[in-house]
């Protein structure tokens, strides 16, 4: 598998109030097996993370959201929290910018509260996913199949609960990252 994710470079895309594992878990991983990983946020300024009670670490970051563009990467990772998804699925940059990878078949990972950016991306209706509880019924009411599973892959599309589910969440990220495009991705 690192053989096919040499080379690769993966968005995460975050803000203030991300939970920290869900950002430097999958992170770790993807790293560990030679992909090029940029943090992006809205104004490119460090973020802080929400470690599970309270507030944690400053996140720095490699990018900022206007300066990038979904060609620049072979995929994307949309890391939960309470507070980071709710602000991101309200910046309509953001949501063009996800919008942008399911249209060009590009695999996505989302864990978490991130699947509240995706609705508002109106990227899941059809598609089999988890999240956290708490935002199942929005994506039955968004039109997605939701399954209470530590991981989902669907076409290129993977969703975990929580970071208790993360090292399922990361193996499925590898090995979707790993297949690259799917026909199936789509908006």
């Amino acid at each position: 598998m690192a053989q096919q994710l040499n080379g690769k470079r993966i968005a995460i895309l975050a803000t203030d109030g991300f939970e920290e594992s869900e950002l430097s878990s999958p992170r770790a991983a993807l790293q560990g097996q030679g992909v090029e990983v940029h943090v992006i946020t809205p104004d490119g300024n460090g973020i802080r993370a929400w470690a599970e009670t309270d507030w944690g670490d400053t996140y720095a970051a490699d990018k900022r959201l206007e300066d990038v563009h979904h060609a620049d990467y072979h995929g994307l990772v949309l890391p939960g929290g309470l507070f980071n998804p709710d602000t991101l699925r309200l910046n309509e940059q953001a949501l063009s910018f996800v919008r942008a990878f399911f249209e060009a078949g590009k695999p996505v990972a989302a864990i978490c509260h991130a699947a509240w950016i995706l609705i508002n991306a109106g990227v899941v209706e059809g598609r089999r996913m988890t999240s956290v509880p708490s935002v199942a019924q929005d994506l039955k009411n968004a039109g997605a199949h939701w399954s209470d599973e530590p991981v989902v892959v669907d076409s290129g599309l993977v969703t975990s609960r929580t970071p208790v589910d993360l090292d399922a969440f990361n193996g499925k990220l590898l090995e979707e990252m790993a297949e690259g495009r799917h026909s199936h991705q789509h908006a």
